[in-house]
């Protein structure tokens, strides 16, 4: 099995005690279910599967009353299987298909005979289906398409390489022309291969990029399938024009996402509903632009600016270059990069728990991301081609006392390189630049000794 950072959210999971419900959503196809399968494998003596999406009968188990024990008599009964209580794992799986089973989870954890986990492909879209949320009930968790660590390890890259490569990343020191020579190019195949579990493994199992391609089409024709069928019928076409015109828009020099140019006549109070369907659908990543970079970032949004990015880059490949992959990947093209490097780079920050924006005025130009880490703000600019050096807009926004931008990186072709609070480092180590985290624990007392 290809390995996944989320099977260490599931082993966390399972050793808390009083773990509650643990549901997995993301785009389909991701390998939600791949993972649960084999984490029960390993970790429980029992394993109940139920596929709301390919199982029609499944939900016939919830259409009764919800109390744990007509739900357990019923699942026992349907299944035909033995479930130990303290040694089961029962997968909901495509949860969104029966809403009732949603609402059932909280009684199922009340119960504590068996473990469940929840997936889901179109949850964010289907919210208004559920009768009652178990709020309080589950533990979320968002898986995306394999990242780029996931996918080097994928293909054979090992535990030496990363802590050798996270040393150079920490003391900016550059990597040996050999190391960074392998890794570029590493990059470049993930480029074309992108992350979807099923891509990874056929180019793992036959580096034919061919074989790739064809499947990566295959599943762009899935997404679009889901969009005519759980869309509602007056968003249907929208959906569609705004998925389909993605590779295009982001083609544009600031790769912002115009309206106008799927049609002239549109208003964004029409189509947000649209372009947050496929958001919450896990299909597509928006990255908002801000009236300053400054924090929070999410306060200063103009949520009608921005620029919308393919869930995964090998279909963004997929979708755009038009059986070009392995000329590109052979160095025979002089293609312009841009939007599909910006793509990488927005997924890979999106993947490591970052909420990218953008920043563009008049004023000062463009720089391709701003992120945030605890209440620190830091531009990323992103360059495909020779000129890294160059980054007007970058220069501007650095200059600015009141904004208090002390650091900076330049992802590049380039090998690691500091220049004041500028830091140039190669594409492929993004996969190294991580949010603050909260720490585990935060006590606060207030001292009431003074009160009367």
């Amino acid at each position: 099995m290809l390995e996944r950072k989320a099977w260490h959210v599931l082993e966390a999971w399972k050793s808390n005690r009083d773990h509650k419900a643990l549901i997995l959503t993301g785009a389909r196809q991701i390998g939600k279910t791949t993972l649960v399968r084999e984490f029960a494998k390993r970790h429980y003596t029992h394993f109940a599967e139920l596929n709301f999406l390919t199982d029609v009968h499944a939900g016939d188990i919830f259409a009764g009353p919800l109390d744990a024990e007509t739900i357990i008599a019923n699942l026992t009964a349907y299944l035909r299987t033995p479930l130990e209580p303290g040694n089961t794992l029962v997968l909901l799986d495509e949860i969104q298909e029966c809403p009732r089973a949603r609402t059932a989870i909280k009684f199922l954890v009340e119960d504590g005979r068996f473990d469940y986990v929840e997936t889901g492909s179109l949850l964010g879209v289907r919210v208004r289906d559920v009768p009652s949320y178990p709020v309080g009930f589950e533990e979320r968790h968002r898986m995306f398409p394999m990242d780029f660590e996931e996918f080097c390890r994928a293909n054979g890259v090992q535990d030496s390489t990363f802590d050798m490569l996270r040393e150079h990343f920490a003391a900016r020191r550059p990597v040996s022309d050999a190391v960074h020579r392998t890794m570029s190019r590493l990059f470049q195949a993930y480029m074309v291969v992108g992350g979807m579990p099923d891509a990874v493994q056929r180019y793992v199992d036959t580096h034919d990029i061919a074989q790739v391609v064809a499947l990566q089409r295959d599943l762009l024709n899935l997404y679009r399938l889901d969009i005519a069928k759980y869309a509602e019928k007056t968003d249907r076409s929208k959906i569609r024009a705004i998925f389909d015109a993605i590779p295009s828009q982001l083609d544009d020099h600031n790769r912002r996402f115009i309206l106008a140019g799927i049609d002239k006549n549109a208003r964004q109070s029409r189509y947000a509903n649209s372009f947050m369907w496929l958001a919450d659908a896990g299909v597509a990543l928006p990255c908002y632009n801000v009236q300053s970079p400054t924090a929070p970032l999410t306060a200063n949004e103009k949520r009608n600016l921005f620029k919308l990015f393919m869930g995964d880059t090998g279909l963004l490949c997929a979708a755009t270059m038009d059986n070009a992959q392995f000329a590109l990947l052979q160095g025979d093209l002089e293609t312009n990069m841009g939007s599909i490097t910006e793509s990488i780079v927005s997924q890979e920050l999106t993947t490591q728990g970052f909420v990218p924006h953008y920043f563009d005025s008049k004023q000062y130009g463009a720089v391709d991301f701003l992120v945030q880490s605890g209440t620190r703000v830091i531009p990323v600019e992103v360059k495909s081609g020779n000129d890294w050096t160059k980054h007007k807009a970058l220069d501007n926004v650095l200059q600015v006392r009141e904004w208090g931008l002390d650091e900076a990186y330049v992802l590049c072709k380039g090998n690691i390189a500091e220049d004041g609070p500028i830091t140039y480092l190669p594409l492929y180590m993004t996969m190294f630049l991580q949010p603050e985290r909260l720490p585990e624990s935060m006590p606060f007392t207030v001292d009431l000794s003074a009160l009367p």
